[in-house]
């Protein structure tokens, strides 16, 4: 039994459409929203507070403050609704789940962009560049 969903997860993982994205990543998420018969697309742009869980039942959780009030929103990755996930920007953060966001308002809630986003060995943030 075991050897058969090993061998369906990993069908499955090759399957993603949606970029590499991590925690800390800014992204907007195109959802598609079903109101009576009518169907539409709604964005939703905010930082990507955590990844969860393995291939076909990976999740992610997104951030963003709408009028003041900070809004939390658990998209499933293999959902038919996400039409497509657009990485805005690269966030440079030292931990997988950054729930300390929460606790934090203006100023402090910034996250570093990271610029050479190809390389994993070299990341530059903005202000070492525009300080060389």
């Amino acid at each position: 039994m075991s050897k058969l969903l090993e061998e369906i997860k990993k069908e499955l993982m090759f399957q993603s459409k949606h970029p590499e994205f991590k925690a800390g990543d800014t992204v907007t998420v195109h959802y598609k929203i079903k109101e009576g018969d009518k169907e539409r697309i709604q964005n939703f742009t905010g930082v990507v507070v955590q990844i969860k869980n393995e291939a076909p039942t990976r999740t992610f959780t997104v951030r963003k403050i709408s009028h003041g009030v900070g809004v939390e929103r658990i998209f499933p990755l293999n959902s038919p609704y996400i039409e497509e996930i657009e990485v805005v920007k690269r966030g440079k953060v030292r931990r997988a789940r950054i729930y300390y966001i929460r606790n934090l308002s203006g100023k402090s809630a910034r996250i570093k962009e990271r610029l050479n986003f190809g390389s994993e060995e070299k990341q530059q943030t903005k202000e070492e560049v525009t300080a060389q």
